[in-house]
C-alpha cells in the first residue's frame, strides 16, 4: 500500500498526514505486507514531503507491517544523507524498513530551483544509487554510519531507463503503466532479461505498481477515482494540483472540451469494482505481468470510503 498524503478540500496538511499514519495502522490490521510513503515538494495537495521522517511516524505507531518509501526521489538528495536516514530507521525498527527510491525531480521550475536541482539531475541517477548501496556495505571512503553493515531491502522505482538500473545492480522493480501497458510488459521483460543477481537480490523480482478502487458496485468505485483524476486534469490546464474535492462537486462542474478530455484520461489505467471483479482482475494482472508483488495506491476525498475499499481490497485479495 501506498499512501501519498493527499490533502482534502477543507482539510489541513497536518490532518492529511496524521490520516496517513491511521491509513497505516489499518493496513497493518487488515493485513497488508508493506506500507510506503512517498516524496512530493511544493504541491499544494500533497503533504507527503518528507518520506523519512513519515516514514519513522509510520514505523512508531505499527509494530508488524513493514516500512518504506515510495520512494526517496535520489536527485534531490546526497546519497551519504540518504544512507544515514535508512540507517537510523532501520536502527530504530530492525527488520521492518524497506527503500525505495526514485529518480524523479521537482515536480515544476521554481520547485527545482528551491531544491538546488534541474532536470539534468536525473540523469545521475546510477551513480548516486552505487554511492549509497556502498555507504551499506563499507565500499565508500567516507562511513556511513549508522547505515554501514546493515542490511536494507533497496527497491528501484521505474520510469524510462530505471528498469535497466534496477537489473544492472540486482534490485527489485518497481513499475506502474505510466505510459500505457505493453511499454511496462516490455520493461519488465528487459529487466528479467538483463538482471544481475546481487547480495540484495538473488533473482528479478517485480512490484507492479497502480490505482485500484473497490466498493460494493463498480459505479461507486468508479466515483472513488474522480477526485484524483480532476485533480490531474486542473493541474495540466492550470499548472496547479489541487486538494481532492468530493465526486459529487466534480461531476457537476462545467468542464471545458480540454478538461472533459484530460479528465477523462486521468481516469483510464486503473482497476475499479467490486470485490470479486477486482479478485479477478489481480489475478489477470499478475499473470500478465508475473508480477511477485501489488503495489496498490488510491486517493479520493470521502476518507470512509477509501478504508473500506482498502478493506474490500483486502478481502478480494486474500490468499493471493
Amino acid at each position: 500500500m501506498l499512501d501519498r498524503s493527499r490533502t482534502r478540500e477543507g482539510h489541513s496538511p497536518a490532518e492529511a498526514l496524521r490520516d496517513t499514519v491511521e491509513f497505516a495502522r489499518r493496513a497493518e490490521a487488515l493485513g497488508y505486507h508493506r506500507f510506503w510513503v512517498s516524496e512530493h515538494h511544493g504541491v499544494p495537495g500533497v503533504a507527503g514531503s518528507a518520506p523519512t521522517v513519515l516514514a519513522a511516524a509510520v514505523a512508531a505507531a505499527t509494530s508488524r507491517i513493514r516500512v518504506g518509501t515510495g520512494g526517496v526521489m535520489l536527485p534531490n538528495h546526497r546519497p551519504l544523507v540518504v544512507a544515514e536516514q535508512f540507517g537510523v530507521l532501520e536502527s530504530l525498527f530492525p527488520g521492518r524498513i524497506d527503500m525505495g527510491l526514485g529518480r524523479s525531480v521537482g515536480f515544476t521550475g521554481p520547485v527545482r530551483r528551491a531544491l538546488g536541482h534541474d532536470k539534468d539531475d536525473a540523469d545521475r541517477f546510477e551513480g548516486q544509487l552505487a554511492e549509497l548501496l556502498g555507504y551499506f556495505t563499507g565500499a565508500n571512503e567516507v562511513p556511513g554510519l549508522p547505515a554501514e553493515g546493515l542490511r536494507v531491502p533497496a527497491f528501484v522505482l521505474a520510469t524510462g531507463a530505471g528498469a535497466g538500473i534496477a537489473a544492472r545492480h540486482g534490485l527489485p522493480l518497481v513499475i506502474g503503466a505510466v505510459r500505457g501497458e505493453e511499454p511496462m510488459l516490455r520493461a519488465v521483460r528487459d529487466y528479467r532479461a538483463e538482471f544481475r543477481p546481487s547480495p540484495l537480490a538473488a533473482e528479478p523480482y517485480v512490484v507492479v505498481s497502480l490505482s485500484v478502487a473497490v466498493a460494493a458496485t463498480a459505479e461507486e468505485a468508479w466515483r472513488l477515482l474522480v477526485p484524483e483524476a480532476w485533480a490531474m486534469a486542473h493541474s495540466r490546464t492550470r499548472g496547479v494540483f489541487p486538494p481532492l474535492r468530493p465526486a459529487a462537486e466534480v461531476l457537476a462542474l462545467p468542464m471545458t472540451a480540454r478538461e472533459r478530455s484530460l479528465f477523462e484520461q486521468s481516469l483510464r489505467g486503473h482497476l475499479f469494482g467490486t470485490p470479486a471483479e477486482i479478485a479477478e482482475s489481480l489475478d489477470a494482472l499478475v499473470a500478465r505481468t508475473g508480477a511477485d508483488e501489488v503495489l496498490v495506491t488510491t486517493s479520493t476525498h470521502d476518507r470512509a470510503a477509501l478504508l473500506d475499499s482498502y478493506r474490500l481490497l483486502a478481502d478480494a485479495a486474500g490468499g493471493r
